[in-house]
């Protein structure tokens, strides 16, 4: 198998840029406080034991982590004796996989995709198949795959129109790179369409549905439902989830502004990355507000008007407790998190007007009545105000956002059926 010339300088580049970057990412974790794998397990050069003949799946962070659970529990359910490993990118995405799958699979860091660290791992796994979510096209690691004659597949894949623009730069380069695919599930047409103008065959790209779609409730109790019940007492609960850095204060600023039925609302907030938890207690401190943080429990005060969440793998159960939900990544350009999390527990959503990376599952709540968007501080006060201020309408909202959970669930039994095809097949060209 030819080597193509765009690979070649994808490794110049990639190890030009890694004696620079490394050091970078390094100071800058021990500035933040971020905990990164040892670059040896992200290099593969200490392996465990790993079974042979399953399935790898690798998934960047939280949201991927995500719909890698969902398509394990089905693969366990219908192929129970298949080995799974799980890779993940990200420190709070490996740390979420770690607390939650490792009953199931067997998990590790991702691999820098490098020839020698993918080789290690694809050698050591001897995977019947790989898996990436979404959009995680590692170009080693899809050649060094299919070098060893094992199929690719992309699943829950999405290109945003940003994206895709940025991979049309990249014209006849790109191509050889995508070669290794055998197959692109994608979650809607216009994901297909854009897969196959960066130059997959029709007949590899598939439209499976949004595997995020399939969200029943966690019912797992949390250890502070009691505590959060009694520090919030009668006053309606705002969960804040996800919130990035620049977001905190403008949600404090709107929930000073709004109130249900003249209570002050009472908030849990959810940072999204462990390294800024201490920083949002600062500035919840520097504002003089009352706050009870979840890693203190036992010892919580007596009174609080905020429940600093700072945990992680918690925040999908949190919104249970919501009567309304702000979703964060929002009011700041990350592109917004996933509204169905709230839905499916009934909770109406509002965010602020960048969800470009969840823009069409935004479009359908936003036309059912489920969210609303908003530019800013003043216009989140006001939506609070309104929804606060008016239970029926909350319940309406969140009846809608639970319909639409439940009228688009089914893409993880599509997916499941079409890998297990290409699995059984033994097709990967």
């Amino acid at each position: 198998m030819m080597t193509p010339p765009s690979l070649w300088l994808y490794r110049v580049l990639l190890l030009l840029a890694l004696p620079l970057v490394l050091p970078v990412l390094l100071l800058r974790d021990r500035l933040t406080g971020k905990s990164r794998p040892p670059l040896g397990d992200r290099l593969a050069t200490r392996l465990p034991n790993l079974e042979t003949g399953g399935v790898w799946i690798q998934a960047v962070s939280v949201g991927e982590v995500e719909v890698a659970r969902r398509l394990i529990q089905e693969l366990r359910d219908r192929r129970p004796e298949m080995p799974l490993l799980v890779t993940a990118t990200t420190a709070t995405g490996l740390e979420l996989a770690h607390r939650g799958l490792t009953d199931a699979a067997r998990v590790l860091p991702c691999p820098l995709d490098l020839p020698g660290a993918v080789g290690r791992v694809l050698d050591a796994a001897a995977p019947r198949l790989l898996v990436l979510v979404e959009t995680e096209l590692w170009p080693e690691l899809m050649y060094q795959a299919r070098r060893r004659g094992v199929p690719v597949a992309v699943v829950n894949g999405r290109l945003s129109e940003a994206s895709f623009a940025g991979y049309r730069r990249l014209g006849r380069l790109l191509k050889p790179l995508l070669e290794p695919l055998s197959l692109v599930l994608v979650r809607d047409r216009g994901d297909e369409v854009r897969f196959r103008s960066l130059g997959v065959p029709g007949e590899r790209t598939r439209v499976a549905g949004n595997v995020k779609y399939d969200l029943e409730p966690d019912p797992m109790p949390l250890p502070w439902t009691g505590d959060v019940q009694r520090l919030a007492g009668d006053r309606p609960v705002v969960v804040a989830g996800s919130t990035m850095e620049g977001e905190e204060g403008p949600v404090l600023d709107a929930l000073s502004q709004s109130s249900g039925n003249g209570r002050d609302p009472f908030l849990i907030l959810a940072p999204r990355h462990p390294e800024r938890f201490d920083g949002v207690a600062s500035l919840l401190e520097s504002r003089g507000i009352l706050f009870a943080r979840r890693s203190e429990l036992p010892r919580l005060p007596d009174r609080a008007d905020v429940f600093l969440l700072d945990t992680i793998g918690e925040l999908g159960r949190a919104y249970r407790f919501g009567s309304v939900a702000f979703l964060g990544g929002s009011l700041v350009t990350t592109g917004g998190h996933n509204p169905l999390e709230p839905a499916a527990w009934g909770v109406p959503v509002l965010s602020g007007p960048h969800v470009f990376n969840f823009q069409e599952i935004f479009d359908e709540m936003v036309t059912a009545g489920a969210a609303r968007l908003v530019d800013d501080s003043t216009g989140l006060a006001s939506a609070l105000s309104e929804w606060l201020l008016d239970p029926a309408a909350v319940a309406a909202a969140g009846d809608a956002g639970r319909r639409v959970v439940e009228e688009n669930r089914g893409a993880t039994t599509r997916t499941v059926d079409a890998l297990l095809d290409l699995i059984d097949s033994g097709k990967h060209d």
